[in-house]
């Protein structure tokens, strides 16, 4: 996502800052070793903003790091090269290389709020703490800069502390409230504390500017939903299915919110949407099947009903019941061990399960009867692949399958 906005800032960066026209450039930068000097961008002894751009425009950047590095020395002080290494760097995630180039601009000039932004972008993630050194130096630098206070607003919120997080997050809004990133942010944590009135007005002055707007729909459906205000949250729910973008979270308020109005086939409509759209969720079929109810489809229920059962137990869980069977049977608990087996064949209807029931009521619990029930069974469902499936299957044909249809055990009279 960062590298969406690469072109407008190499952009900026170049037109901030100016190349030097001569002399030997120096920083302790490492080179990358990867790939030969290109030989169509010969080193500089004066380096090119021209070709820089260029070179940044058509995502060059190691080019433009083969390019720019040679004219460095082991201990430069020269800030521009440094920024222009540093940011492509950073378009090619070496977020090593690309701190050491902004860290020596800082050292160099703390007042460079291009090598600050960067610092604490790229300490964001891992560090927040670090990224709002950073933040307070550029706040610091440029105290009116709403997207300062925003992005420190989110950081404290990252390191909970919410109660300073809003007070900087309201600031940049109050700085620049047509600013839609300022909105949301603001937005958000007013929902988070259950403001919903507050969110609510900032989000549908957002909304009358911008009535399309992702973020700010989304944010205007989870406030109305969690109010339990369902019959606004359609509204921007409807818009953002009819914009035709898949949300696991914005859908799923839509269908449960027409699914609390009685509205039944608009919650199957939105659920379906996620279905269809590559959301294969336990929770889909069940809403889905809830409605159905509803409308008293009771088949069509209960078909969603089966799919969520399997899908709400995991696979291995039958090697559990086997275990647990093999366990009771080494105790000679034949009991305890059919009735594992019996829920393991309910739940993933293997016909081997109905096989080793069967041999356990005849060998261990001495029933024919019962053994009978459970070979009968076998040989009607069993569709045996390998060889020793088919092994076992024309055994139990063999000893049981000619007197299952009488009732008999063979070797009785």
């Amino acid at each position: 996502m960062r590298k969406t906005f690469f072109c407008l800032a190499a952009t900026l960066l170049l037109a901030a800052t100016a190349l030097p026209q001569s002399g030997p450039l120096a920083g302790a930068v490492r080179r990358p070793d990867t790939t030969p000097h290109d030989a169509t961008h010969p080193s500089p002894t004066v380096a090119d903003k021209n070709k820089v751009m260029d070179l940044f425009q058509n995502q060059q950047f190691e080019d433009a790091i083969n390019y720019l590095h040679p004219a460095l020395g082991d201990d430069s002080a020269n800030t521009t090269v440094l920024g222009y290494l540093g940011y492509a760097y950073y378009m090619m995630d070496n977020a090593r290389d690309a701190e050491t180039c902004y860290q020596k601009i800082f050292t160099l000039d703390s007042a460079n709020t291009s090598a600050l932004r960067y610092l604490e972008m790229l300490h964001q993630h891992d560090d927040p703490d670090g990224a709002l050194l950073y933040t307070n130096h550029l706040l610091t630098l440029q105290p009116d800069r709403s997207i300062w206070w925003r992005t420190k607003g989110e950081l404290l919120r990252r390191i909970k502390q919410p109660e300073t997080a809003l007070t900087c997050l309201q600031r940049a809004y109050t700085l620049s409230p047509t600013d839609n990133k300022n909105i949301a942010a603001f937005a958000d944590i007013l929902i988070e504390r259950k403001e919903y009135p507050h969110a609510d007005s900032i989000l549908d002055i957002g909304l009358a500017a911008d009535s399309l707007n992702f973020t700010l729909l989304k944010l205007r459906q989870r406030s109305a939903y969690n109010a339990k205000d369902y019959a606004t949250a359609i509204i921007p729910g409807e818009k953002i299915l009819a914009m035709n973008l898949p949300d696991i979270n914005s859908q799923t308020w839509l269908g449960l919110s027409h699914y609390n109005l009685q509205h039944y086939s608009d919650c199957i409509r939105a659920c379906e949407f996620l279905l269809n759209n590559g959301y294969d969720v336990e929770a889909l079929y069940y809403y889905i099947s809830r409605s159905m109810s509803k409308l008293k489809n009771y088949t069509g229920s209960n078909i969603m009903l089966q799919v969520c059962l399997k899908k709400s137990i995991e696979p291995t869980t039958e090697w559990y019941y086997n275990g647990m069977a093999d366990n009771y049977e080494a105790l000679k608990d034949y009991k305890k061990a059919i009735a594992a087996l019996d829920t393991a064949y309910y739940l993933f209807k293997d016909p081997l399960t109905l096989y080793n029931s069967g041999r356990m009521a005849e060998t261990g619990l001495h029933s024919r009867t019962l053994a009978r029930q459970y070979f009968t069974r076998y040989l009607a469902v069993a569709h045996p692949e390998t060889p020793e499936e088919k092994k076992v299957y024309a055994f139990i044909k063999a000893r049981w399958g000619a007197h299952a249809a009488a009732g008999k055990h063979p070797g009785s009279r």
